[in-house]
């Protein structure tokens, strides 16, 4: 903020002040109704300042300090928008950022609707595999919360949320070579390369525009978790090609222990 300072306040250099004051002090004058703050060294006085306030000759009251905003908040407040659709928040968000967020969000859409394609088809009654339903289930529920997350980001910085059309999902996994469980299963890790893809673009696009919060937000809040997720898959399709296209081999493997295949199965 510009600071003015009323004409009745003055800062005055002293060389005449008792040397017996202490190094803060307020003196009555004897001459007005003035009164000092005297700043001064302990040692010999000397470079001592007073503050000085007095009131006029013609009483005129103290006027205080004055405020006045910088001239760039002047210019900020011009560009403060006052028709109702526009959004009040957006500060330094670019069109191509909120493009972007608007991809993703059809990306994570899509990616969910296809977990939920293989929940549906491992919970027929005769497919029966509990634990693969369940597992593509939570990864489903997982990008809805994605998906939501970008929703609320982009409604933060001021942009719009563009719902665009979602790719119809396989509904049948059934592989005459691979079986189903690792048909399946490869098709996830290949959705979790893409999404992870696409977030490195949207972070790239953050950075082009030179949008720290935007890149911050991509790093912090999916690009660890999708690096996980990518890692978990890709175990699970491992040991899938070692099992083989065969259930009894899941069977015995949940026999023995096989964490994984007990939660799966």
């Amino acid at each position: 903020m510009l600071l003015k300072v009323a004409p009745a306040f003055s800062l005055v250099n002293s060389q005449v002040e008792p040397q017996s004051l202490p190094l803060f002090s307020s003196v009555p004058s004897a001459q007005s109704a003035s009164s000092f703050l005297r700043l001064s060294s302990p040692s010999n006085g000397v470079g001592s300042a007073v503050v000085f306030a007095s009131k006029g000759s013609e009483n005129k009251p103290l006027t205080g300090v004055v405020f006045e905003p910088f001239e760039e908040v002047k210019k900020e407040l011009n560009l403060v928008p006052t028709l109702p659709q526009v959004s009040l928040a957006r500060q330094k968000f670019s069109e191509e950022c909120e493009a972007a967020i608007n991809q993703q969000i059809n990306v994570e859409s899509s990616i969910s609707y296809g977990y939920h394609a293989m929940f549906a088809y491992f919970d027929r009654d005769n497919v029966a595999l509990e634990g693969f339903a369940k597992f593509f289930n939570e990864l489903s529920l997982r990008d809805r919360g994605q998906v939501e997350k970008l929703m609320r980001y982009q409604n933060k910085r001021g942009g719009r949320v563009q719902l665009l059309e979602i790719s119809l999902p396989l509904s049948e996994f059934d592989h005459g070579v691979k079986g189903h469980a690792l048909h399946a299963m490869e098709f996830a890790l290949s959705m979790e390369k893409i999404a992870n893809a696409r977030l490195l673009h949207v972070h790239r696009i953050a950075l082009r525009n030179h949008d720290a919060q935007l890149a911050d937000f991509v790093e912090s809040e999916f690009l660890s978790m999708q690096v996980e997720a990518i890692k978990k898959i890709a175990e699970h399709v491992s040991q899938l090609r070692r099992v083989g296209a065969g259930h009894v081999w899941l069977c015995c493997l949940a026999c023995l222990g096989q964490t994984f295949f007990t939660d799966l199965l």
